[in-house]
């Protein structure tokens, strides 16, 4: 068993539950157990309830022991982007998941990391997921190498101090626009995402054409928000699904998976706060895809494989 360490802080204007996931770098959930099971205290007073607004108090948590990790190692393939003691860069290949979930417990990209530290000699640590890809989506994705920095990255996140932009081949042609629609669950398919659904939460993406082809389109998208299938969603509200997109379109002929890539991440460095801007190139078969459905790339985009 794995014992965290007790911590103390202060807040004010924020809900219990809140507080404690972003200075603990947690999920909202995971806070709530805390509190539910009184490991959280308030002012020296165990605390059951995560609505409680906070007015400054002095709040301290003694996080249950957790499992040893049993996520096992694997030698795979990566294409690393940037790496230091704080932080590492992927571009993800599609097909990979980020993380072991129930049933998935090899091939992911926590899998490959721990291989990959193991292998150099590195500290056997977990590494800390900031934000996730979709199994079937390709591109940037950064990783935390120790608990310090997950915070820290986290919490650019979610103060909206990163940016993402994100390549899509899509089946019609949807505006240049801002979306704003909240995104929950699907009312009646619980894997689908839907707007409006239930529980809805803000969310925002900027999406721009950059080329047509046949009455398609290839489109660059960046959200400010980041909900669960936000672009995906957000372009079928547009009536233009994600080519070979298996929830919310249908499939494609120029491509078998999602026509998805996180193209470009800006993000603070987790300990000195430089911007720091990473490109994963556009992976062949999306390339192959949109040329051979007869559209062109502007001269900004890389593509894997090109000389630029």
């Amino acid at each position: 068993m794995r014992v965290e360490e007790p911590h103390t802080f202060h807040a004010e204007g924020e809900r219990l539950d809140q507080a404690l996931a972003r200075v603990m770098g947690v999920s909202r959930s995971r806070a709530q157990a805390w509190i539910a099971e009184g490991h959280v205290r308030v002012e020296g007073q165990v605390v059951t309830k995560p609505a409680r607004r906070l007015q400054g108090e002095r709040v301290e948590v003694a996080p249950p022991p957790e499992p040893d990790s049993r996520v096992e190692p694997e030698e795979l393939p990566l294409e690393i982007l940037y790496e230091d003691e704080d932080m590492v860069v992927v571009n993800k290949p599609a097909g990979m998941v980020t993380h072991p979930a129930p049933g998935v417990s090899r091939g992911t990209l926590v899998n490959a990391l721990l291989g990959r530290w193991i292998e150099a000699g590195g500290e056997p640590v977990r590494p800390g997921i900031v934000h996730r890809l979709d199994k079937e989506t390709s591109g940037v994705i950064v990783v935390a190498r120790h608990e310090a920095a997950l915070r820290r990255l986290a919490d650019a996140f979610k103060q909206r101090f990163v940016f993402k932009r994100y390549l899509a081949l899509t089946e019609g042609v949807p505006m240049s626009t801002t979306v704003i629609a909240p995104i929950g669950r699907h009312p009646v398919h619980r894997f689908k995402m839907h707007t409006g659904g239930i529980k809805a939460r803000y969310a925002e993406t900027d999406f721009e054409v950059l080329g047509e082809a046949e009455g398609r389109a290839l489109v660059e998208a960046r959200p400010h928000t980041g909900r669960t299938h936000q672009i995906r969603v957000h372009l079928k509200h547009l009536h233009t699904p994600i080519w070979a997109d298996p929830l919310y379109g249908k499939p494609s002929p120029f491509i078998g998976r999602l026509a998805l890539h996180a193209y470009e991440l800006r993000v603070p460095h987790p300990r000195t706060g430089k911007i720091l801007s990473f490109t994963a190139p556009v992976p062949p078969d999306m390339a192959a895809g949109w040329e051979a459905a007869g559209g062109g790339w502007p001269a900004w985009v890389q593509r894997a494989g090109t000389i630029r």
